[in-house]
């Protein structure tokens, strides 16, 4: 491994308060690491050989403990990694490498708060507007259009694609397996190529040749072509041999490759209207960049027939900065934990497009910046009037900025506010439409989940799922607005091929806990945890030597009688309103249970087919 020295100068822009971000770029071969301790800012950049770890949890031990030993000791609460793989879902497993893994799992075996896993050239992506003129080498003419689309393409291990789509207030990438498209060759040399590659693979695309692995098919296929004896060389060989050796296949090798580079480039440039400019990254390019500015790859790529003169406006570069991508997951961190602590990117984006709206619009721009709360509370002919504006021009304000009307807006700003809106039911008014109605509850609804979902604990979840796998038999106790969750809870359980009930009432919760012994799970429900009844069968349960799981307040009288409390900590006035919001998390946390039984230990699927039974029961499961 190589550990980058910092540099001596110190960041001019404020360090992150929480401690510094780990940022990493795990490739097939190398994975390039770095702490970042303020916005672009990086520190401890090292470069480790995937090979020499047999797991992505021992390749990033190896990096914290050397930036521990450089004197690094602050914890680390978030952290992102580009991928050099298809992301979808949680579970990870790398086409590159054996290595498969959860990134829950990742994340709470590193005791982080944040784990965030993309794409590497989604992230590569992300960095491309922050690029400076020194960070790159334009190869060609033309000139980029400001916010315009940009693409990337980089050959390495493989042929990375994506794009990066500016919007109104930012960017949005492509998540892109386009280095898998059927290579199209140009001529009667490249054809040749492919009819070797065809020996092998039925399907060849374009990452197939257009790659490091690809460039050692075109050294042995020319070879074969030109009927000449070639020592086996890889593609850092290859390189060598025609920059150093000036060896005449090897020289041939990098134009052939240069030219496929150029098509593929120019496919994409076509394909996505790329005035922004077409960026080559990759660990092959910038390696030999000197001979790739009179390398065949600027003539090939403006060779388009009728659209030559298209692609001749549009700037080809080499990104030639060592770690681009860590500045892409850095920018894409940044704007998720944003996201998460409450930050009004929605209200930044009103304050940007304010100039660009019409007069009157620019009226109510006006009033969400200075009274946002007042803008989600009221109904519209307040909202109208409040702005000394007509109501269709409310409506028009909101579709400018890309909703598609009031009530959509508003569910989008409050959840962007700093702070949640505090869960009310006093907040819909008798006077609000069915449209604000709708939208108070299903944000009061929202942000309770949110928080709900920051603050679970997982170690909790983790005892009550395998408490719960283990046992011979399942009782749920519940009353008043818990009793549906109970009922839901003997649905779910008892479609696994548990024995379960369900009891709702007091008198025989006592009757139902005596039968009970070693073994047994009592799951009690109830919102305050309070009820004498409830508390007296938990003990009868405990007493006969089965495991209680309380769904309940985590101060409660009942949370501390449990083997196991998962908690549901929702302030609501049961003895005035229904306890709406409080039921829906208890439902969740069934859920949760209900999808954990499903799976094998530590999130493993087992295989014995009662189980296989069970996972085709959860919509949760991709099966």
């Amino acid at each position: 491994m190589t550990l980058e020295p910092d540099t001596a100068q110190k960041p001019t822009r404020a360090a992150y308060s929480d401690g510094p971000r780990l940022l990493a770029d795990i490739g097939a071969t190398h994975a390039r690491f770095a702490l970042e301790i303020a916005p672009g800012v990086l520190r401890n950049v090292a470069v480790l050989l995937c090979d020499d770890y047999p797991g992505i949890v021992p390749l990033l031990n190896a990096y914290l403990a050397q930036t521990q030993a450089q004197g690094s000791n602050t914890r680390i609460t978030h952290a992102a990694f580009a991928l050099a793989n298809p992301i979808s879902g949680d579970f990870i497993r790398m086409t590159n490498r054996d290595w498969q893994f959860s990134t829950e799992e990742v994340r709470r075996t590193l005791g982080l708060t944040t784990l965030l896993i993309v794409n590497d050239f989604t992230a590569l992506a992300m960095a491309l507007p922050g690029f400076k003129p020194e960070d790159l080498l334009q190869i060609g003419g033309g000139k980029p259009v400001s916010n315009a689309v940009a693409g990337v393409l980089g050959p390495g291990t493989g042929l990375g694609v994506s794009g990066v789509i500016p919007t109104l207030d930012g960017f949005v990438t492509l998540g892109s397996e386009g280095g898998h498209v059927n290579f199209a060759p140009a001529d009667e040399r490249e054809f040749a190529i492919l009819q070797y590659a065809w020996r092998e693979w039925q399907h060849v695309s374009n990452e197939r040749l257009i790659s490091g692995p690809g460039m050692e098919i075109i050294y042995r296929a020319l070879a074969l072509r030109n009927g000449v004896e070639a020592p086996p060389r890889d593609a850092a060989a290859i390189m060598a041999g025609a920059l150093e050796q000036k060896d005449l296949l090897c020289l041939e090798v990098l134009e052939c490759f240069a030219g496929m580079l150029g098509g593929a480039a120019a496919n994409l440039a076509v394909t996505l209207g790329a005035f922004g400019g077409i960026f080559i990254g990759g660990g092959i390019v910038p390696r030999m960049a000197e001979w790739f500015k009179t390398s065949p790859f600027r003539t090939r790529f403006e060779a388009k027939g009728r659209f030559s003169s298209y692609l001749a406006q549009i700037p080809t570069y080499v990104i030639m900065m060592p770690t681009p991508a860590l500045y892409g997951v850095s920018s894409i961190l940044s704007e998720h934990l944003r996201n998460r602590s409450g930050a009004n990117t929605l209200m930044e984006r009103v304050q940007h497009l304010q100039a660009e709206l019409s007069p009157a619009e620019q009226r109510v721009a006006q009033l969400v910046i200075e009274h946002p709360r007042k803008v989600l509370s009221e109904p519209i002919a307040e909202i109208a009037k409040l702005a000394d504006v007509s109501q269709p021009t409310v409506i028009r304000f909101c579709r400018s900025l890309g909703f598609s009307g009031l009530a959509d807006f508003k569910l989008k700003f409050a959840g962007s506010l700093t702070g949640t809106i505090p869960v009310r039911h006093s907040q819909v008014r008798m006077t609000d439409s069915t449209h604000d109605l709708s939208a108070k509850v299903i944000d009061n609804t929202v942000s309770a989940i949110l928080r709900f979902r920051d603050q679970l604990d997982v170690n909790s979840i983790d005892r009550a799922i395998d408490i719960l796998r283990r046992a011979k038999r399942v009782e749920f106790y519940a009353m008043g607005n818990s009793r549906v969750v109970a009922l839901d809870g003997q649905h779910k359980f008892f479609r696994f091929r548990i024995p379960t009930s369900s009891y709702g009432d007091s008198h025989l919760f006592a009757l139902a806990a005596e039968l009970l012994g070693p073994g047994d799970v009592v799951v009690a429900i109830s919102t305050t945890g309070q009820l004498p009844e409830l508390l007296d069968a938990v003990d009868v349960a405990r007493a006969a030597g089965a495991d209680v799981i309380a769904i309940t307040s985590s101060k409660s009288a009942l949370a501390r009688k449990a083997s196991v409390c998962l908690a549901v900590d929702h302030s609501e006035d049961s003895t005035t309103f229904l306890s709406m919001i409080s039921r829906i998390l208890q439902l969740l946390l069934i859920d949760i249970m209900a999808v954990g039984i499903s799976l094998g230990p530590a999130g493993e699927a087992v295989a014995d087919g009662d189980s296989e039974r069970r996972r085709l029961l959860i919509s949760h499961l991709d099966i």
